[in-house]
């Protein structure tokens, strides 16, 4: 590995095949072969949606697919978390509402700037025209730990369930069709990126999810998972991966590796079960990163940003 060396994700060039397809009474999942998902609930007089694709123009194709099941306003927008990726094509919505977690308000605040540069660099493709980008995307509604919508008649959860995938992790809950949209704090055949994560706290998280019941889930990225034993295994295989990946850096780390050795150390165990994973070799570096930050001295997530980035695969190919 080359200090130059151009992120996994910069050479996944091909295109995605889009399945739009409705999970239970009023929810509906855009999922794309791995590419970043879209949850969208269709209420009695109103349209949420939870993520929003990077771009307004990629967003565009979102809000195409609604328009062929309703003409009802997209009233509210929902962030599951800050990430550029899930929340920068929010503008092309139009919502009354842009709506997320006080956590997730803070991290905009601290590093979305930052995090909006580094990712633009990381997946070219997922942020195709990115000058339909107007900037940054701000909540206008904020929330602390639940809050709760009425679209009509139709209850609509919004949870903090814990830290995970980042601090201010929320997901979108139907508890009448026990559907849930979970941004990334679960994955479907993807694997998890733990750039910004909470090791010690992501697996207690999935618990209160898998707490719920959920009878059928969107994930952040992966097919829809639509009945009670397929959210299982999404559960199961998030958990899994985290617990793993975490568990050999502590174990690296106390044997005095440095970040490159433990990197290559934990590649080698964890490939073998998830290698076949979408996008593994891109996050692994950013996991490893993170999880070694964690099992050394940062107990929370640093910034990342671009140059922090090239100094990452700098120290990687030790």
């Amino acid at each position: 590995m080359t200090a130059n060396k151009t992120f996994a994700s910069q050479a996944d060039l091909d295109e995605k095949k889009v399945t739009f397809e409705q999970l239970s009474e009023h929810a509906w999942a855009y999922t794309a072969e791995g590419d970043p998902n879209t949850g969208v609930v269709i209420g009695d007089d109103a349209v949420l949606v939870a993520d929003t694709q990077a771009t307004p123009v990629m967003a565009a194709d979102v809000i195409r697919r609604i328009r062929t099941v309703t003409d009802k306003p997209i009233k509210y927008v929902v962030l599951t978390h800050y990430h550029a990726v899930r929340v920068l094509g929010a503008s092309a919505y139009d919502a009354s509402e842009i709506i997320a977690s006080r956590d997730t308000y803070d991290l905009i605040v601290e590093r979305g700037d930052a995090d909006m540069k580094s990712e633009i660099g990381r997946f070219p493709r997922l942020f195709r025209s990115v000058e339909s980008v107007p900037g940054l995307t701000w909540p206008t509604m904020t929330f602390e730990g639940a809050m709760t919508l009425w679209m009509g008649g139709l209850e609509v959860r919004l949870l903090q369930l814990g830290r995970g995938h980042t601090k201010g992790d929320t997901v979108v809950w139907l508890p009448a069709e026990r559907t849930l949209l979970s941004g990334d704090l679960v994955e479907f055949g993807a694997t998890p990126y733990a750039g910004d994560c909470y090791f010690e706290d992501w697996p207690k998280t999935l618990d209160a999810v898998a707490a719920l019941q959920p009878a059928q889930l969107v994930p952040g990225r992966g097919a829809a998972l639509k009945t009670p034993q397929a959210v299982a295994d999404g559960l199961a295989g998030t958990r899994a991966f985290v617990s793993e990946l975490y568990e050999a850096v502590k174990a690296a780390v106390a044997d005095g590796k440095d970040l490159g050795a433990t990197y290559r150390e934990t590649y080698a165990k964890l490939q073998p079960r998830y290698g076949h994973w979408v996008i593994f070799d891109h996050c692994m570096p950013f996991d490893v990163t993170r999880a070694y930050d964690l099992a050394t001295q940062y107990a929370d997530p640093r910034v990342w940003t671009a140059e922090r980035d090239r100094q990452m695969w700098a120290a990687l190919e030790g």
